[in-house]
């Protein structure tokens, strides 16, 4: 790794900054042959995957309970548990072989993350992981199916937090009135990590829309009659 970006991982993971090593080079390692990562993307791990996603870490809140949906090679919920030990991570991918992985990296790093195998719009996880703080995801699929799958697992003003390409802001505005049928409030686009990436790291962030308590919600139905 050049001094230069050695430097920056360094910025980011602080302290932590040999677990971030030991997980990109398992990374470069196994990445590939287990279909975690292209082979082309060996060369760029640090910048375009690693730290692209922990700098990530800015926008959430201290103690935050994050579900990092369809986690496949760990990314960014391995950087992320990395560089911010204080949350309360939970690894969802459906996938065995990845589950497996992710299973096998949270082990060898000592993390302190649940890792679940299931989809985010299935009853039982959405029963098990409901009221997150914070649903992440990157590279999973259009705004208008991660809204309609990780909103659900959001308590009311929780947030999803969507890394996404050059394209975030028409993605958002094509999806806008899809976002807001699955419950979506305040959305809009941000970066992260522009001291430290040469490329920031575009981010979507969707609120969760405030939900009527059930009770309140009986209350008023019996009173309407």
């Amino acid at each position: 790794m050049a001094a230069a970006l050695e430097d920056r991982a360094k910025r980011v993971f602080g302290d932590h900054y040999p677990q971030a090593v030991t997980f990109t080079d398992l990374l470069a390692e196994h990445g590939v042959e287990r279909g975690l990562i292209g082979p082309h993307e060996v060369d760029r791990l640090w910048e375009r995957h690693v730290l692209n996603s922990a700098v990530v870490a800015e926008l959430l809140p201290d103690g935050s309970r994050v579900v990092d949906v369809g986690s496949g090679a760990g990314l960014p919920g391995v950087p992320l548990a990395i560089a911010r030990p204080d949350l309360r991570l939970t690894l969802l991918e459906p996938m065995a072989r990845r589950v497996a992985w992710l299973t096998e990296v949270v082990d060898a790093l000592g993390l302190d993350v649940e890792v679940l195998r299931g989809r985010a719009e299935d009853a039982a996880v959405r029963e098990r992981l409901a009221g997150s703080d914070v649903v992440t995801a990157r590279a999973v699929a259009p705004l208008e199916r991660l809204a309609r799958w990780c909103l659900p697992l959001l308590r009311s003003g929780g947030c999803l937090v969507a890394l996404k390409g050059e394209s975030a802001a028409e993605e958002l505005e094509r999806d806008a009135e899809a976002v807001r049928r699955a419950g979506g409030a305040a959305s809009r686009v941000t970066t992260c990590g522009g001291e430290v990436l040469e490329l920031p790291t575009t981010v979507v962030l969707v609120e969760r829309a405030e939900q009527a308590s059930r009770r309140d919600g009986g209350r008023r139905r019996r009173k309407d009659r």
